[in-house]
């Protein structure tokens, strides 16, 4: 059964909290810069057009994607933040690495969820090509650095709304 693709991209700002008081880490790969400078781009112009302050928004950059978890790690450890976002991109190559690094960020940022108090948000593509990555990466398919920004504020809200 097929699954209607929906581009949070174009999400309705009035269906989102305003991110005005929150405080977001993006934690961000070198590799592949072309394409995680463009999804880092649309996350901090998301965060900041709902609201968000520029000096509440803290940018560190990692090597490669696999660096993500420890990235974030350190964010949720040194800073007071509301939401961590992490950005990658790992593209498929001729060999297993794709499959181990993938295995590795997923099963890495979902244990943060599990262990901070915080929100991680996966905002790592994962691709078959190049030209793929550049269609999620502002292209044909929106930017996934807004939508995970969205994903950010949404959660960011929920937990704050589950400790009213």
């Amino acid at each position: 059964m097929g699954q209607k693709k929906k581009d949070l991209s174009a999400h309705n700002s009035s269906e989102l909290a305003s991110a005005k008081d929150m405080k977001f880490g993006i934690v961000v790969s070198s590799w592949n810069s072309e394409i995680t400078g463009a999804l880092l781009e649309g996350a901090y112009n998301k965060l900041t057009e709902e609201g968000a302050r520029e000096d509440n928004i803290m940018v560190r950059h990692v090597p490669g994607s696999f660096e993500l978890t420890l990235g974030g790690q350190f964010m949720a450890e040194y800073a007071d933040l509301d939401a961590v976002i992490c950005l990658g991109c790992i593209i498929q190559g001729e060999t297993r690495h794709f499959d181990f690094v993938c295995q590795g960020v997923t099963h890495g940022i979902t244990e943060l969820n599990m262990n901070y108090n915080i929100p991680f948000v996966f905002g790592v593509l994962t691709t078959q090509t190049y030209e793929q990555a550049k269609e999620r990466a502002g292209g044909k398919q929106g930017n996934k650095g807004v939508e995970a920004a969205v994903t950010a504020i949404q959660m960011a809200e929920l937990q704050r709304n589950m400790e009213e």
